[in-house]
Formats: structure tokens, C-alpha cells, sequence
């Protein structure tokens, strides 16, 4: 590990302006449990780690009657046992609880599994069947991006030079829904396909991970499951709609039948749990 720069700002004024003057040499420290690996393992060689927890107002959770707002360095363990998620979103709850160890969780952030913009992120797809929004700060000021519009690529998101993702704020949802994750091990493993599927007011949402170079929600098979098309129609859709690949975990052609696979048992297991409450 080569020698870098440590700050600790108090402020996200500070920080933002710390990461615009470092560039690209700039790396932000929330849990580290991902950045600490890929510098050990000289796949990132910051000049400067710019760490976030100093920031008091990044640690907070909000909630009110519309939303529930989860800053930027709460660790996945207080997101999975929080009551309130627990009971408005138990599936983003499981989700959370599924990433790595319990001493994992206990310094991974919920934000930071998302701005690594990886595609099997276990928190992505509920919080993209949720319509999360993400507050950020940066040189501009603050704005909001829409979790849809997020993530671009593989590590790769829309985040401006000098933007700090605050934290996401999740829609209270009236509905049911489930979270689903394959991996070659029951506990402590990265996702060969996720997915999370919730039934609505409004109608159905389905969202996947692992499936493409970005987690995705499925438009044109929620379309059909609102219309009530037959399920050969819906499992093929859902099919035509992902772009899994080949890599160490799984085949693309195995994940193609676990998008199948999985959305018929989340279908039956939320038909199973009776009406929207």
C-alpha cells in the first residue's frame, strides 16, 4: 500500500472542496471494507482518503410521514435492524443483512454498497423498486438524483467532480414485496443474480442485480404483470430485459434461468401473502 494523504473533515463543504482539489487522486472513506481491500490490493492507489465519518449530519436516519432518509455513513447493520425499516420495508432490510458478515455490516455503509456502483449492490434493487432518491452536495450546491438515473456503468455513476452523496431518501410504500438473492454460499457471498419484486398501490415493480453492468428495473415486464398477462408472457419478458454475463460466479445462461426462476417463486410467495396492506 503506497503512502497517501488523511483527512477528516468536519464539514461537506470541506470535503467536496477536498475532492475537487485531489481529482481523480481522491477517494472517499465511508466503512472502507471495499476501498481498504482494492488499496491492499494496489487495484486503487489514492493520493489523498478523504474520510466522511467526522461529518455528524452524514450519520443520521429521518423519517416523517412521506419518506425515511438514511445518511451516508449509517452501516448496513442499522439499516437491516432498524424498526422502522424493518417494518416499511423488511426486504430493503433483508437486503442489507445479506451483504458479507455481521462485522462486515458493522462498518459497511448502505450508501457506500451503492456508489460503488457495482451491479450485484444486494441494496440496489429494493431501494430502485422503492424510487429512492439520492441527495448529494457538491460545488454547485445540492441537488437530487433519482436512483434510476445513478448509475451509469460498472463503477461507474452520475456523480459530478466534487460530489458527496448525503444519503438516500426511500418513498414510504404502501405494498408487499420480497428480496431474493442466488449465491454459491447461503451466507457471507457475493450475488449471482438478486432481485426484488414488490407489489404496489400503483402496480408491480421489479428490479434485478447481477443481470446487466448496472442493477435494473424491468419496465416493459412490469407493464405486463399490471395488464395480467399469463406468466410464460411475464418470465419472458423479464428475460428479453437483462444482459447477464459470463464471469466467475455464474454462467449467463444460468443466470437467464434464474431471472425465470426467481421471479416465478416471488410471484407466488407475494400472491401467497394476501392483499397490499
Amino acid at each position: 500500500m503506497r503512502p497517501f494523504e488523511y483527512f477528516r473533515p468536519s464539514s461537506l463543504k470541506e470535503a467536496s472542496e477536498l475532492l475537487v482539489r485531489y481529482g481523480d487522486g481522491a477517494h472517499l472513506l465511508n466503512g472502507g471494507t471495499d476501498l481498504i481491500v482494492r488499496m491492499r490490493e494496489g487495484l486503487t492507489l489514492p493520493e489523498a482518503v478523504i474520510d466522511l465519518k467526522g461529518i455528524e449530519q452524514l450519520s443520521r436516519i429521518r423519517e416523517d410521514e412521506a419518506s425515511v432518509y438514511i445518511g451516508a455513513t449509517v452501516n448496513l447493520n442499522q439499516v437491516g435492524r432498524l424498526e422502522t425499516i424493518g417494518k416499511s420495508f423488511p426486504y430493503l432490510a433483508e437486503a442489507a443483512l445479506s451483504v458479507g458478515s455481521k462485522q462486515v455490516r458493522n462498518r459497511a455503509t448502505c450508501i457506500g454498497n451503492l456508489c460503488n456502483a457495482s451491479p450485484l449492490a444486494d441494496t440496489a434493487t429494493p431501494l430502485m423498486a422503492l424510487n429512492a432518491v439520492f441527495e448529494v452536495f457538491g460545488p454547485e450546491g445540492e441537488r437530487e438524483i433519482p436512483i434510476q438515473e445513478f448509475f451509469v456503468f460498472v463503477r461507474k455513476t452520475s456523480l459530478k467532480p466534487g460530489e458527496i452523496v448525503k444519503g438516500v431518501r426511500v418513498p414510504r410504500t404502501a405494498g408487499h414485496g420480497v428480496f431474493t438473492k442466488l449465491a454459491r454460499r447461503k451466507e457471507v457471498d457475493l450475488s449471482m443474480v438478486c432481485m426484488t419484486l414488490l407489489k404496489a398501490e400503483d402496480g408491480w415493480r421489479l428490479s434485478f442485480g447481477a443481470v446487466a453492468p448496472t442493477p435494473v428495473r424491468l419496465p416493459k415486464t412490469e407493464a405486463l404483470l399490471n395488464q395480467g398477462a399469463a406468466l410464460e408472457a411475464v418470465l419472458s419478458s423479464a428475460v428479453s430485459e437483462v444482459k447477464p454475463i459470463d464471469d466467475v460466479r455464474a454462467s449467463a445462461e444460468y443466470r437467464l434461468d434464474m431471472v425465470k426462476v426467481m421471479l416465478s417463486r416471488g410471484l407466488e410467495q407475494i400472491e401467497k401473502g394476501g392483499a397490499v396492506s
